[in-house]
């Protein structure tokens, strides 16, 4: 399902449509963005090239992907060329293997869903399954994710996944400047970002899921007034 985008921002949808629940919720919003989207199949990106022209990148839900690489590539050029980047669920997940392998050098980091037995297992299973489950979110104060839900502390938000950050590597990501934006009741990581970034948020909810024509949640509106934003200084 691809369309031709237009003249105005152009923000990459970057998965493989059908996968997941949240695709069609998205279909149904998109129309409602403000910014001219475009479905990009994770097997079409060889690289940075793919994504030429976008002034936006979602990596939606739907891990594993037909190309993880594609995906990992697709995050890497946003991070470091200040394009706004949202990552929901497996978008969140792949932010934080691609920051890890880029950055803190853990060349090796995976998801244990492409391989269960990686050297070093980033993403595993949740101690308790989140699909389809709404739970609360404890905010950091003034980071980038707070300012979204007006400096609150405390929101909920619904979730579609069975799969997280290994808590073990908090630290090592904290050391090389990720900063834990959302967490759970028992302290485990939600949201992330990356400071000093035009807009780099990666979330293990889903803001598309409680979206719908007419209500479109605050982060995504956020995310696509950065998309805009970065579309007119760009031309």
């Amino acid at each position: 399902m691809t369309l031709t985008a237009g003249p105005g921002p152009r923000l990459a949808l970057v998965g493989d449509h059908g996968k997941a629940p949240a695709h069609p919720r998205l279909d149904a919003i998109r129309a409602e963005l403000g910014v001219d989207s475009e479905w990009v199949p994770t097997d079409t990106i060889t690289g940075p090239e793919s994504l030429a022209g976008f002034d936006g990148i979602w990596v939606v839900p739907g891990s594993p992907y037909e190309n993880k690489d594609g995906v990992l590539a697709a995050i890497r050029l946003a991070r470091e060329t200040g394009i706004p980047y949202l990552g929901t669920c497996g978008g969140f997940q792949h932010a934080l293997i691609e920051y890890a392998r880029t950055v803190v050098g853990l060349e090796d980091a995976d998801d244990v869903q492409y391989d269960p037995d990686a050297a070093t297992p980033l993403i595993v299973p949740l101690s308790c399954c989140l699909a389809g489950e709404q739970a609360p979110l404890l905010l950091t104060a003034d980071s980038r994710l707070a300012a979204v839900y007006d400096g609150a502390g405390q929101t909920t938000e619904t979730y579609h996944c069975k799969y997280g950050l290994n808590t073990a590597f908090i630290e090592q990501l904290t050391d090389a400047g990720v900063l834990f934006s959302g967490w759970d009741t028992e302290g485990a990581p939600r949201a992330a970002e990356v400071p000093g970034h035009p807009f780099f948020v990666g979330t293990l909810f889903q803001p598309e899921l409680v979206s719908s024509p007419g209500n479109i949640h605050p982060l995504i509106q956020a995310f696509t007034a950065a998309v805009s934003a970065n579309a007119a200084v760009t031309t």
